[in-house]
């Protein structure tokens, strides 16, 4: 058989036995290196993997621990992580649902709030959705919201963190977009790029996730002129209900 097609071939299996083991609760960071490994082993077997190249692992792991721009991710990770240890994040959801949860759609909004304030502290997406979901949905559904409409509040504005700076994922863009693009231009007869920088990703970044924020933002107002049923405005009795 075609080493080309073996090495197609196990290039999908490993794909779907990333996901797999994944799913089966195994820590990611053991998960992807195990797995390729694994993989790499049955492509020297099958003649599609020159094992040579696994001595070029420990420059590139050495390398991206050099490297200063990667440093600011597990940075970020930590903020978010320590936001909801803490409580901070749990206090913050409590405090933005008492201010705007007596308007019509105002737990929408507090949500909304509360989820650019965490991109904007701490990059990531994860922790958001997880600590607004745990906290803010069990509060809009108490609270009479539509299921559907507070689920599509807390997961869109979960994802803020990907453009809000600071963004791990404009980090990691940063990151290579600057190597390639001084690489393009050196070839083109440049040889004094511009360099592009994580701050020019977060600078151009900013205005389109705000816009994206007041974008939320109008949509609830809107979805509660439309349907005051699907997003109600508080009083006293239902914001002890709901927990504010």
């Amino acid at each position: 058989m075609d080493p080309v097609m073996i090495g197609e071939a196990l290039s999908l299996g490993m794909f779907v036995a990333i996901i797999g083991v994944l799913l089966l609760g195994f820590p990611v960071a053991f998960t992807l290196p195990g797995v390729a490994l694994v993989f790499a082993g049955l492509g020297w077997l099958f003649g599609a993997f020159d094992p040579s190249n696994l001595s070029s692992l420990a420059p590139r792991y050495l390398g991206i621990m050099l490297n200063e721009v990667l440093v600011a991710v597990p940075l970020f990770i930590f903020m978010g992580m320590m936001l909801e240890r803490s409580g901070i994040a749990e206090q913050l959801l409590v405090t933005m649902g008492r201010l705007f949860g007596r308007l019509r759609g105002g737990l929408g909004l507090s949500v909304i709030v509360v989820g650019a304030l965490l991109a904007a502290s701490t990059g990531i997406v994860g922790a958001t959705v997880v600590t607004m979901g745990l906290l803010s949905l069990p509060a809009m559904l108490r609270a009479n919201y539509d299921p559907r409409l507070a689920s599509g509040v807390i997961c869109a504005s979960g994802t803020l963190g990907q453009i809000i700076p600071p963004s791990t994922i404009l980090i990691f863009m940063g990151d290579m977009l600057g190597g390639m693009n001084a690489q393009v231009q050196m070839e083109k007869g440049n040889f004094a790029p511009q360099v592009v920088s994580v701050g020019n990703l977060f600078a151009g970044a900013f205005i389109p996730g705000l816009l994206l924020v007041l974008v939320y933002m109008a949509f609830v107002l809107w979805k509660a002129m439309r349907d005051p049923a699907s997003c109600p405005a508080l009083i006293s009795t239902d914001a002890e209900r709901a927990g504010l």
